[in-house]
């Protein structure tokens, strides 16, 4: 009977310790699942951010700006030739960063420093063709508008239909603004400004303004309007506070 009493007691011990480590076993597995289900989620996260990577370009450690004359050349521009600042941006015409700096920043640009005589607001072109595939089209519609002393009007056009961009759009917003549409038409069927936006491109890559927006500021050369001693190399998205912390301190240089 004592034995007996003995297999029964031990018998519920190792019941209540297999009942036990089942517990601890299952609370593990829980655990366990949660760890899983979180990695999951980084992992996801990690996808989605390396896609958006793809498509946008990677950030490296860039060389410092060498300070350079520039030349505007035949760039079209806004403000006084012989501005106190020059600051040249180059530009993508389907890049959302560059639309929000026409909205957010120019209006400001305009009202405190291009039409006060203090900027000369010069701009290029710099299509990123590999992701923005009616970039470059869109580029030699602002060239051709220039021909008809309507570049600034398409380019703001342009930003403002910044999704219909295609070439028969092009054509059509173009038409709104009062242009002579066979002229321009042909400018753009033909590519004629192909060499011009090559050079702006070259110009950018030059400079280090790879991406966009990009700009460069410095002094204008009293002397020769045309120059610029370019000193301020600014890449990516700005605030309006940022860019004109760099004008002010441009102008402060040069009183």
């Amino acid at each position: 009977m004592k034995n007996l009493f003995i297999v029964f007691f031990a018998s519920v011990l190792l019941l209540f310790s297999f009942s036990a480590w089942s517990a601890s076993t299952k609370a593990e597995v829980i655990v366990l699942q949660e760890q899983v289900e979180a990695m999951q989620k980084d992992l996801a996260e990690i996808k989605k951010l390396l896609k958006e990577g793809a498509r946008t370009p990677t950030k490296r450690a860039e060389k410092p700006f060498k300070k350079q004359v520039v030349s505007v050349g035949t760039s079209p521009y806004k403000g006084k030739a012989d501005a106190i600042v020059t600051m040249i941006e180059y530009s993508d015409y389907q890049c959302p960063y560059c639309a929000k700096i026409y909205r957010e920043v120019m209006p400001t640009l305009v009202r405190e420093y291009i039409d006060t005589g203090k900027l000369k607001f010069v701009m290029r072109e710099n299509p990123l063709v590999s992701i923005h595939p009616n970039a470059m089209g869109a580029a030699m519609a602002a060239m051709c508008a220039g021909e008809q002393d309507k570049y600034f009007e398409m380019h703001d056009l342009m930003f403002d239909n910044q999704r219909k961009l295609g070439i028969d759009n092009l054509k059509t917003l173009a038409g709104t603004i009062g242009m002579d549409a066979t002229m321009f038409d042909e400018c753009l069927d033909s590519k004629k400004y192909q060499k011009e936006i090559s050079d702006d491109i070259a110009s950018a890559a030059k400079l280090g303004a790879r991406g966009t927006p990009g700009f460069v500021l410095g002094l204008t050369d009293q002397d020769d309007s045309d120059k610029a001693n370019m000193t301020v190399l600014l890449r990516g998205a700005r605030t309006i506070n940022s860019i004109k912390r760099d004008i002010d301190k441009l102008i402060a240089s040069a009183e």
